[in-house]
């Protein structure tokens, strides 16, 4: 069974380029394995993230998350059994929010700036399908190679 899984979290310290690139690694190696898809969006020390697969690998999955140091303040959004994958195309796509137009942020909630702990789960998840249909969900590149 699909499932669809989306939280958000605050990041414990800031977080660098090196060790977004470390999430991002992790992510592309063992995701495909677990038939896991997604996409992470971070910025101002938010992260708001979705993954889809299986069942019981999006839950194991989501347990690892919540017990990773880097994170507090996490919330589930959003959990839903699903017909078809929306991130089918990533195993982990990402999104700089700071290169998010103000625009499409005003779209979604009150202020330009992400915030998915002052919104809802179907508005985070809607902002995140308009980033790929606006075509600012990147792949790594190492991703863009696979089949």
């Amino acid at each position: 069974m699909l499932v669809r899984l989306l939280y958000a979290s605050r990041a414990r310290q800031a977080i660098d380029a090196v060790t977004l690139d470390a999430i991002l690694t992790t992510s592309l190696e063992r995701n495909p394995q677990h038939g896991i898809t997604g996409v992470l969006c971070h910025g101002n020390g938010i992260f708001l993230q979705a993954l889809e697969g299986d069942r019981q690998e999006v839950s194991r999955l989501f347990q690892a998350i919540t017990r990773d140091p880097r994170h507090h303040d996490l919330v589930l959004l959003q959990y839903e059994n699903i017909c078809e994958r929306e991130f089918a195309g990533w195993a982990m796509g990402h999104v700089n929010a700071a290169r998010i137009n103000t625009a499409t942020l005003l779209k979604f909630s009150a202020r330009a700036e992400l915030d998915p702990f002052c919104t809802s789960g179907q508005a985070s998840l809607a902002l995140l399908k308009e980033l790929i249909a606006g075509a600012s969900v990147v792949a790594r590149t190492a991703e863009r190679g696979r089949p």
